[in-house]
């Protein structure tokens, strides 16, 4: 199985570039996988949300095929213990899904369509973050979890 991240418009900051580095390095060691930035739209100003939602998810679903397994990081998703998610990337890898495709969409989430695409919605927290420390949380987690996976000492219960 391999993994891709999709994820909207570029990181700001160093330090978040660096983590961000840090545990895509670890997680390969672990897994196939790959992070791709979709470039922001640009003249935003003369958008609304929903125009804006609409072309970001034009973009998106451009770089999905028909048999990748889609998996939403929304604030209405489901929220996992480190545990569980170890346990729902184990049963992806189980059932024979190729391409394993997570997304974080861009300040005003999703279109419709994208949510139709979707195979699935995974929440961080109830909480709200940036779009940028989003990617370093996910990351991480995505980590802790096939540390978990192959009994790797990262994870401590």
């Amino acid at each position: 199985m391999k993994i891709k991240l999709l994820v909207i418009g570029k990181t700001d900051g160093a330090s978040i570039q660096k983590l961000i580095e840090l545990y895509q390095k670890r997680i390969k060691s672990f897994v196939g996988f790959d992070l791709e930035v979709i470039p922001d739209i640009k003249n935003t100003k003369n958008l609304s949300e929903n125009q804006q939602k609409e072309k970001e998810g034009l973009m998106l679903l451009n770089k999905l095929s028909g048999a990748d397994y889609v998996v939403l990081l929304d604030e209405k998703g489901k929220e996992f213990s480190s545990k569980s998610f170890a346990g729902f990337l184990q049963n992806q890898m189980n059932s024979g899904i190729k391409n394993l495709i997570f997304i974080i969409g861009g300040p005003y989430g999703f279109s419709p369509e994208v949510y139709q695409r979707a195979n699935q919605k995974i929440a961080l927290s109830q909480m709200t973050f940036s779009h940028q420390l989003v990617r370093v949380l996910f990351l991480e987690q995505l980590y802790r979890g096939f540390a978990i996976i192959n009994h790797h000492p990262y994870h401590h219960d």
